[in-house]
């Protein structure tokens, strides 16, 4: 800008317009917005402006970095192997990582996993685990890595100092309605996952109607991103397109989703988790450099679920971070909800698509998720599925069950399922689980 002084004044009046950010301009204004010398007034005008005109994915990156560099980066280096690292865009009953990671760890990969916990309709990895007694995600960084080399996987919270410029600028989207905006997403899931530390990333970008993106233009725009700024970092990076208009497996809330886990690592569980959870980690293996492809990863995958190893390496996991193991074996320990009632079918037919966000806002409803971050949650409550789109239903056969701390609370989280359930008088077709993948 030849010697003359940036403002924010001029970098908000350029993306107004549509131009390309440096990445000096990038940084002034983070940096700025970080120390306080750049109101958040300024920032909010400037984050509107990117909602509308959008950023190349050259600026994105440029924002990605500036938010990796804005505090501590995790070093995995004295880690042996390669480092890989799952990040899922969220969902209703998506217990991908309790599967996933000790299914990948158990083939010799190593998964070093910071994760958050569950805001509004979409569960998360954290408060699952913390389903299990004496679990802890609270380890400092030596824990972390200590785990890492001894067992092979650890799934931590992230702490303070790992990308505040993220907290400080998603807290201001939150307000003024930009969120929903691609690079802004793109930079704030990439910039945590870059300063975690891994070699490999794979991305779980869901879609559909219990997905943040409801539309598959909109989840192919948001994963080429993440894919194109990891890329530029110097990480591999892979992103599958994957179906979230009904929910995932057939557990929605946290010790039920956990109970859900356990026994597909045992060798049992639902087709489409099973599914999922090997596609990806057959994808995370191969970007390991332990299986040769995707499809021989998943092979490998699955003959981890099948001999056991999988569970072994979960029951290790457990024990690494304190929480009861014996859970594996009696998944009673967990507790369960006191109230049970059960959803019939109000008609014969085939279930046809539902309103997923809005099971996932039943869940909420029962006490399994929170609407603002220090509410707390009932780990015990939830919806266990026995039907779900395009299987054949008969007139008062048994559709949901719904476990709840009470009978009121159960009665409403009924109505609000039987609302978003759909019973057609022709066969319906089940949906495409996995639609792409991204490289």
């Amino acid at each position: 800008m030849g010697g003359t002084r940036l403002t924010a004044y001029e970098i908000i009046t350029k993306k107004k317009r549509g131009i390309e950010l440096s990445d000096e301009e990038i940084r002034f204004l983070l940096s700025g917005f970080l120390s306080g010398e750049i109101p958040d007034y300024q920032v909010s005008a400037w984050c509107m402006a990117v909602y509308f005109k959008g950023m190349t994915y050259r600026e994105t990156f440029s924002l990605t970095m500036a938010m990796v560099e804005s505090g501590r980066q995790v070093d995995l280096s004295q880690v042996p192997g390669v480092k890989v690292d799952k990040h899922s865009t969220g969902g209703v009953g998506d217990k991908t990582t309790l599967v996933l990671a000790p299914l990948v760890a158990s083939c010799g990969a190593k998964i070093a996993k910071m994760s958050g916990r569950g805001l509004g309709h979409t569960g998360g990895t954290l408060d699952k685990l913390e389903s299990i007694p004496g679990f802890r995600v609270d380890l400092t960084m030596d824990e972390f890595i200590a785990n890492v080399k001894r067992t092979g996987i650890a799934v931590a919270s992230q702490t303070a100092d790992l990308v505040p410029a993220d907290k400080k600028l998603y807290g201001l989207r939150d307000v003024t309605a930009t969120v929903d905006s691609i690079p802004l997403i793109a930079s704030s899931i990439m910039s945590k996952k870059i300063a975690a530390g891994a070699d490999s990333i794979v991305l779980d970008v869901k879609v559909g109607s219990g997905a943040f993106m409801k539309s598959e233009p909109e989840a192919y725009e948001l994963a080429r991103t993440m894919v194109e700024v990891g890329r530029a970092s110097g990480r591999k990076v892979a992103a599958f397109l994957t179906d979230m208009s009904q929910p995932l497996g057939r557990a929605v809330g946290n010790a039920l989703e956990l109970r859900e886990a356990i026994e597909t690592l045992s060798g049992g569980g639902p087709p489409d988790l099973v599914e999922l959870c090997t596609t990806l980690g057959g994808q995370m293996l191969a970007m390991a450099g332990i299986a040769g492809s995707l499809e021989e990863g998943r092979h490998m995958a699955m003959d981890a679920l099948a001999s056991g190893r999988a569970l072994d390496k979960f029951r290790a996991f457990v024990e690494a971070q304190g929480g009861d193991s014996r859970v594996v074996e009696d998944p009673d320990l967990l507790g369960r909800a006191p109230h049970e009632e059960v959803l019939k079918a109000w008609a014969g037919g085939w279930i046809g698509p539902m309103d997923t966000e809005n099971i996932g806002m039943a869940a909420l409803a029962l006490g399994a998720g929170r609407r603002r971050k220090d509410e707390p949650i009932d780990r015990s409550v939830g919806i266990v599925f026995m039907k779900k789109t395009g299987d054949r239903v008969a007139p008062g056969e048994p559709i949901a069950a719904i476990h709840a701390r009470d009978k009121a609370s159960a009665m409403v989280a009924g109505e609000m399922l039987a609302r978003s359930i759909s019973i057609a008088g022709e066969e319906v077709e089940k949906p495409r689980l996995v639609r792409d993948l991204i490289i």
